[in-house]
């Protein structure tokens, strides 16, 4: 057992509290087995670590393709499905496993280093890619992408790489590794790039286990011109072929109507979105407000670091934030409450986990020290502006530690696990391969 105290605590929990000389006891397997008030805290002789500024839950990102680090800045300024067929999908065809772990090593490192400590990511190399997150020591939900068409058929067909998913699921179970940083779902790429049955047989094997199913919805207006003319959307598409129910994580979501919408909350089907990437593709802006309204569980998403760029939640938190206010003309369509929520708590709910996002007792002690000192709290003493100063102004430049279950993985802004001078400096040779 650790004792942890802090001077603010927020636990993400459904009202955002603030909790003022704080505790939270973490036992041996690295769960929190007790959080409050130091004057509520029950008598312990374990050890204490004291930390300066605020504990927050470690940040989910609810879709990423992390490893496409390695590519951040090719194609930056041409839409989506140019930018994919032209400049993305030729570039990762000279990808192989090792590039892939050195790329996600690096990103590991990026993601911790802005107090993320899950992400969903929909990548290839399952192998290299559980490796890498367990050398940095953060967490995973990896749903290995599954796709058909030209130029991918060197994965093997998508009926193979259906069966690897679900072969390795029956061999380890949904969840493995130390503190269970590794969760296995699947991650067929989108409507436009498989045939239904695809995807009718992929929610399948999904549901039969109880994996999460991850998929690109909706992103852009022309990336599913012919499926829209057949079905009517892709919302109906994937109800049609009973792709819908289960635990599905629908990435993007921006070109949705409101009966998309209310079929989509209708099965509890769950969106990442990505503001970011969205914008930067000139794909559009989600309808998160509606989204919400109508009960959907919406986390955020960074998207892959070669449209998202900087892999940093707290960005997205803010521009998602802006975003709903211009678009409905409500200064609070967003609060800051809520935008720090959807950050933990929201993105952890939106795909289906109970043990992250909160912290709470039974929970994974996965945890975030932010600096307080920073001239950004102007009254750190009042609850609702530290929370407002802290999203909109404050966000990752403020992260100096990050635990994952308990375990101290960075510490003043530096991985603990792994050299990230080491790290940045194999990434940067794979991208130079790339470009000659």
């Amino acid at each position: 057992m650790i004792r942890f105290t802090a001077p603010v605590i927020l636990p993400c929990d459904a009202q955002c509290s603030v909790l003022r000389d704080g505790v939270v006891d973490v036992d041996d397997s690295g769960r929190i087995a007790w959080i409050g008030t130091r004057a509520a805290a029950p008598e312990s002789d374990a050890p204490v670590h004291a930390v300066a500024g605020a504990l927050l839950p470690g940040l989910v990102n609810t879709h990423a393709h992390t490893p496409m680090a390695v590519l951040r800045g090719k194609g930056g300024d041409l839409p989506l499905l140019r930018w994919l067929h032209e400049v993305m999908w030729p570039a990762e065809g000279q990808l192989d496993g090792t590039d892939v772990g050195i790329a996600m090593t690096s990103g590991c490192i990026d993601l911790l280093r802005t107090g993320c400590t899950t992400s969903v990511e929909m990548y290839f190399f399952a192998d290299e890619v559980i490796d890498a997150v367990t050398a940095v020591g953060s967490r995973v939900v990896l749903t290995p992408g599954i796709i058909a068409g030209p130029g991918w058929e060197r994965l093997g067909s998508w009926e193979h790489l259906r069966d690897e998913i679900s072969e390795r699921i029956d061999r380890v179970g949904l969840r493995s590794g130390p503190g269970e940083r590794i969760e296995l779902g699947y991650g067929p790429h989108s409507a436009y790039t498989l045939p239904p049955q695809a995807l009718a047989s992929v929610a399948e094997h999904a549901r039969e286990r109880g994996a999460l199913l991850h998929t690109h919805v909706a992103e852009a207006a022309d990336e599913d011109i012919a499926q829209r003319a057949e079905h009517g959307s892709v919302p109906v598409l994937l109800e049609r072929y009973g792709v819908l129910g289960g635990r599905v994580l629908a990435a993007h979501a921006v070109q949705l109507s409101d009966a998309d919408i209310a079929l989509l909350a209708s099965r509890g089907a769950a969106v990442a979105h990505c503001p970011g990437s969205n914008a930067k593709l000139a794909a559009g802006i989600a309808r998160v407000s509606a989204l919400r309204r109508a009960g959907v569980r919406v986390g955020l998403g960074t998207d892959g670091p070669a449209s998202g760029d900087d892999l940093d939640l707290w960005a997205e938190a803010r521009l998602a934030g802006l975003l709903a206010r211009v678009t409905s003309g409500d200064a609070a369509a967003l609060t800051a409450s809520e935008m720090l929520l959807m950050a933990t708590r929201d993105g952890a709910a939106a795909i289906g986990r109970d043990d992250i996002g909160v912290l709470q007792a039974g929970r994974w002690a996965d945890m975030v020290h932010v600096d307080l000192s920073d001239a950004v709290f102007v009254d750190p003493a009042d609850d609702a502006q530290l929370l407002s100063n802290l999203v909109w102004a404050g966000g990752s430049r403020l992260v100096r530690d990050v635990w994952v279950a308990g375990e101290q993985v960075l510490a003043a802004g530096e991985p603990t696990q792994v050299d990230r001078a080491v790290a940045t400096a194999d990434m940067r040779a794979v991208a130079t391969r790339l470009r000659h």
